[in-house]
């Protein structure tokens, strides 16, 4: 089939790589504008974009998709299916129209679940055991258009948002792949979304990485994961700023408040949360490397009794 596909980030490559390896003709690749980044504020391509240049595809970066300029170049290509993962714009409805089939969406959740931003890492915030991936055909409206495939995937334990984020990568390549070949043959099924299902999630901000001791040990063990990679989840030791990047939830209390450092061994600094004793391992200084408790007590005092404070 002829494609267009729609995609910025790393995590939509793997579904541009499998699209072209199974045989389908990506006419154009669609992404967002080069953006400045570093002190030389060089133009730095998107990865889709890069992608896209090494299997020597046209590729096309308007500041906004929605413009009739936009649409009637589009329009040219005359491409049967337009896939769009992360792409990072709103695709208008005349753009929905273009293609000859339709325009098909890889979203990161079991949709209806997790309909918005941030899939991936609300996944991991709340615990959940199985996530996946869905395709689905777009609509107007926010993830709310028909469900064509979808594929589950276990949470790990331990799992990060980053981890995360590079299996369902994978997960959504294979699926696409699948869904196209069900559309050139005619046996895709198409299911409405369950609205009394649906479920919205919101951006993740920066601030949400501040780590709030009065909950529980759970919690914030699933907030240190689930800010993983970023903003990560961080939290105030003799007033500087410190990430940690790895942590374990036990079930017993001392007495003491919520982020009071109760005990310190090679392996652990162990502080008293809301609910729960937070085990922590792997943490950084702020201008300092990432490092396990051992490795950073070498170099850093850290005495009991110390209350960690919001960061």
């Amino acid at each position: 089939m002829k494609v267009v596909f729609m995609g910025t980030p790393d995590i939509a490559v793997p579904a541009l790589e499998k699209i072209i390896e199974a045989g389908h003709e990506v006419v154009l690749v669609v992404s967002q504008p080069d953006k400045p980044v570093g002190r030389s504020k060089a133009l730095k391509p998107t990865p889709v974009k890069e992608c896209a240049l090494s299997h020597g595809i046209e590729v096309y970066q308007p500041e906004r998709i929605r413009t009739e300029e936009s649409i009637a170049y589009l329009k040219k290509f005359e491409a049967d299916v337009f896939v769009v993962e992360a792409f990072g714009q709103i695709v208008s409805q005349a753009v929905l129209d273009l293609p000859k089939y339709c325009c098909v969406n890889i979203h990161t959740s079991l949709l209806p679940k997790y309909r918005g931003a941030a899939p991936i890492q609300w996944a991991v915030l709340n615990g959940d055991l199985v996530t996946g991936v869905t395709t689905m055909r777009m609509d107007a409206g926010i993830d709310t258009g028909d469900i064509m495939m979808r594929q589950e995937v276990i949470v790990n334990e331990g799992e990060t948002s980053g981890s995360l984020y590079d299996r369902l990568a994978i997960e959504g390549a294979k699926l696409i792949v699948k869904t196209l070949s069900a559309l050139e043959d005619g046996t895709v099924v198409y299911t409405p979304q369950d609205e009394s299902k649906a479920t919205h999630t919101s951006k993740i901000t920066k601030e949400m990485g501040s780590i709030d001791w009065n909950k529980s040990a759970e919690e914030i063990e699933r907030l240190i994961r689930g800010m993983n990679p970023w903003p990560s989840a961080y939290t105030k030791l003799d007033d500087k700023n410190v990430k940690i990047w790895k942590a374990k939830a036990l079930s017993q209390d001392a007495a003491a408040n919520p982020g009071t450092i109760t005990e310190i061994t090679k392996d652990g600094i162990y502080v008293q949360t809301g609910e729960g004793t937070l085990a922590v391992l792997e943490l950084q200084m702020e201008g300092k490397k990432r490092m396990t408790t051992d490795a950073f007590l070498r170099g850093y005092e850290v005495k009991t009794g110390t209350v960690l404070r919001r960061g």
